[in-house]
């Protein structure tokens, strides 16, 4: 895949990544999922080495919940303005295990990175479990979501 390198195990990612991923498995404890029991976390790491946490954000009413990248995203956003994203790392676990589970960014969090990649003109590197149980390095966020909806669909 084009983009995307493959990783057997999270030894094989280097340093800064291996980093991202452990935050990022601290922020799930951070999660509040009392009705999937499925405790996801992101951690990013801005350009000037600042680490942002997030993590998914349940409701009863579903579609009012929030996935821990878009809540990383928008913190970086609204905390630290005009800073661009470097990489984001994101796991997920079930509730009381400590093994990690998949967790691939859903369709709306791709289109967030890309909107973030486009304002910020620079890729974020993604960092994410596969289905297949290695760890998925994408280049950018371009490379997850191909014929994307952006600015350029809104253009007359």
């Amino acid at each position: 895949m084009k983009g995307i390198a493959l990783f057997n195990n999270l030894e094989d990612l280097d340093a800064e990544s291996k980093y991202l991923v452990h935050k990022a498995k601290e922020a799930t404890q951070l999660s509040y999922s009392p009705y999937s029991k499925f405790q996801v976390g992101a951690a990013l790491l801005l350009e000037d080495g600042t680490l942002v946490l997030g993590a998914n954000q349940e409701n009863a009413s579903y579609p009012l919940c929030m996935c821990a990248e878009r809540v990383a995203l928008y913190t970086a956003s609204s905390q630290y303005p005009g800073k661009s994203v470097k990489k984001i790392a994101i796991v997920a676990h079930k509730k009381n295990h400590k093994e990690l589970s998949s967790a691939t960014a859903c369709g709306a969090c791709r289109q967030v990175m890309l909107e973030f990649e486009a304002r910020q003109e620079s890729a974020m590197e993604v960092i994410m479990l596969g289905s297949d149980q290695k760890w998925a390095k994408c280049s950018s966020a371009d490379t997850l979501l191909p014929l994307s909806f952006d600015s350029s669909n809104l253009k007359e």
